[in-house]
């Protein structure tokens, strides 16, 4: 459930002091977070987090549940990724090499031609418009909700999201990460990124979006006086058979 308030944490500076990292605020309505807190806590698929390397508590300390793929969290599933979509058309707006950077994107002109995208015209575009064009080249990851218990729980290990795990690349697809904060009213357990010396507070329904390489290595902070609860996940390209077809 989208929440009908919206903000946006911007970073200061101009553009030579751009960091690449997005907070929209307020994107998901209170009550609703905290009612997927409640079902989260009474599931019984939770299980201990992961890294790429399996479990490794020493890295990351936490209780997952994935659920893309499960029928009974469809809803949830949705809802967390219109609230991105949210954030992700701010993103391309505010910095549109996102997509035009790696791709050479066209669109259709009036009488019946194509022209190449620009950034300015980029971030003219409506929603109704941009949309297709993000959905074209991106495509959702699979959603996991997190709980990182207060005192004990993190993930302390400075990491990034790309790495070459299995044949098919699709760890490489990962072009942005995600995450929504469910719960706030704990203390520290900020997202903090290495090279850009920055710290996000959790806040809750905010959906923080950044790239997922090594420019970006971020690690959660642990929790204090309370447990933290988010959903994340990525925004991988669409493979090169659906880009560009399968020859």
């Amino acid at each position: 459930m989208l929440s009908s308030h919206r903000d946006t944490e911007v970073t200061a500076g101009g553009p030579g002091n751009e960091d690449f990292i997005h907070v929209r605020h307020d994107c998901l309505a209170r009550d609703w977070c905290s009612n997927l807190v409640q079902r989260f806590e009474a599931s019984a698929e939770v299980r201990p987090g992961e890294v790429g390397g399996g479990v490794h508590t020493d890295l990351k300390d936490s209780l997952d549940l994935t659920i893309s793929g499960r029928p009974e969290w469809r809803d949830v599933e949705a809802s967390l990724n219109a609230a991105m979509f949210t954030a992700l058309l701010e993103y391309v707006r505010r910095w549109p090499h996102t997509l035009i950077a790696p791709l050479m994107l066209e669109v259709a002109d009036a009488d019946g031609g194509h022209r190449r995208l620009t950034p300015e015209r980029m971030q003219a575009m409506e929603d109704g418009e941009l949309a297709p064009i993000v959905r074209t080249v991106l495509r959702p990851g699979a959603i996991n909700l997190q709980r990182y218990r207060a005192g004990s729980g993190g993930y302390p290990y400075w990491h990034c999201e790309l790495y070459p795990r299995d044949a098919q690349a699709e760890t490489l697809h990962r072009h942005l990460l995600w995450t929504a904060y469910l719960n706030d009213g704990f203390e520290q357990g900020e997202t903090e990124f290495l090279y850009q010396q920055r710290k996000v507070a959790p806040r809750t329904g905010s959906v923080l979006i950044a790239p997922a390489a090594f420019t970006h290595t971020h690690r959660g902070n642990r929790p204090e006086r309370g447990d933290k609860f988010i959903a994340t996940s990525w925004l991988l390209f669409q493979r090169a058979e659906a880009l560009y077809g399968a020859g």
